[in-house]
């Protein structure tokens, strides 16, 4: 295994001629929750990063616009790349891998233990527009503020 350091930040990157290391998408098995496929594993770890504001995924600029969020996929960022401005955020705190949703108990304490595994922000500060939440409540999924740092 080895280390990526970035911006004060420490990610382990395991097994760096893996799939997850070149960018890809990992192989799970049949570990994924409810069927779901994993996200896409970030493919920089550098200021173009930027976290989902509902679920907190954390992609790229461009693996956004390319196939949008796999946790969210009402928004429809990859058709809409204006939206992509408006429900990510590149300002936020620590990331994680999840692997294993069903498993971790960091995803149950995170609360994103129902989504796809992938990369995942501890917190962001910023609130959803509120005609995204108002999108949500249509869509019938859950949308939690984020708490007043």
């Amino acid at each position: 295994s080895s280390r990526v350091e970035t911006r004060g930040q420490r990610i382990r990157i395991l097994g760096e001629e893996s799939e997850e290391a070149r960018g890809g998408v990992a192989d799970f098995g049949d570990k994924t929750t409810m069927g779901d496929a994993p996200a896409q594993i970030p493919t920089s770890f550098g200021h173009e990063l930027r976290a989902c504001l509902r679920c907190r995924l954390v992609k790229t600029y461009d693996q956004f616009r390319d196939s949008g969020c796999e946790n969210c996929p009402f928004f429809k960022m990859e058709d809409d790349h204006e939206r992509i401005v408006d429900v990510t955020t590149p300002n936020f705190n620590g990331v994680i891998s999840m692997m294993d949703p069903r498993r971790s108990w960091a995803a149950r304490w995170l609360r994103i233990g129902k989504f796809a595994p992938g990369c995942y922000t501890l917190a962001v500060s910023e609130a959803l527009p509120e005609e995204m939440q108002f999108l949500c409540q249509e869509e019938r999924v859950q949308y939690v503020q984020p708490k007043r740092i």
